[in-house]
């Protein structure tokens, strides 16, 4: 038996990286998995890759008539929902100088706006017993150079975590958050920064991580599991660090 049989799954931004992982992980675990992403060819290709148990949509969580198309195929498809993954989210660095508001905007809407009216549009269909995932950063913990609106839209998700607990625990609604350190996920190559910066990157992750090494995105799929499946019964409006002791050693 799988730890999430017969459970409905959702996984905004489940094309690539940690949501492609965790969606895998779900459907190995029994559960019958919804992806989405904004990227129609990337969609394609997860549809393709998941295969069987796993349907994949497009839907730009920025776009809150996105959000409720997908929501009224989930009601008629699905009728509700026993996991939710906030995990649709992108990556922006600049210094405070420099930071444009069309970058900030962006940042904004599909970090912290898009997660936030995607678990409201989702409250109908969530239910008793389901398990809400939101994925923020260690960023939010961490002051580094060039991430303030990144941060800030991670730190909002960790806020929103504790705020959601207390208004949907009546309802046997658990959310928690998973803060990942440095993983080895295509928005590194998004970034557009050059291949010496990205080096530089490395080389500093290398020495401030415990291990020596990134993340991979299987790793954090499987703390997303742990909160998904009934081993986390007792946890709610909690944050796990899954980021190689950075932290500790920072």
């Amino acid at each position: 038996m799988g730890k999430l049989d017969g459970r409905i799954a959702l996984v905004t931004g489940g094309t690539t990286g940690i949501g492609f992982a965790t969606a895998k992980l779900f459907r190995d675990e029994g559960a019958r998995v919804i992806v989405t992403g904004r990227n129609a060819e990337r969609v394609a290709h997860a549809r393709e890759e998941l295969g069987r148990g796993v349907e994949a949509l497009i839907a730009d969580t920025a776009r809150k008539e996105d959000i409720n198309s997908l929501f009224v195929r989930l009601a008629r498809d699905h009728g509700r929902l026993d996991v939710l993954f906030l995990n649709a989210g992108v990556a922006g660095f600049a210094p405070l100088q420099d930071f444009s508001e069309e970058l900030f905007d962006e940042i904004m809407d599909v970090n912290y706006k898009g997660a936030f009216f995607t678990l409201q549009r989702a409250l109908p269909l969530l239910s008793r017993g389901s398990s809400v995932i939101l994925n923020a950063s260690i960023a939010a913990h961490v002051g580094m150079a060039g991430t303030s609106a990144y941060a800030g839209s991670k730190a909002a998700l960790l806020t929103l975590a504790k705020v959601a607990s207390a208004e949907l625990a009546e309802r046997g609604i658990r959310v928690n958050a998973i803060s990942p350190g440095p993983v080895e996920t295509p928005i590194l190559g998004k970034l557009g920064l050059p291949p010496e910066t990205l080096k530089g990157f490395g080389e500093r992750v290398h020495a401030r991580t415990l291990v020596k090494r990134f993340g991979a995105p299987e790793e954090i799929a499987r703390a997303a599991l742990f909160l998904a499946s009934p081993d986390s019964s007792f946890l709610v409006g909690a944050e796990i660090v899954v980021d190689g002791g950075m932290t500790v050693a920072a």
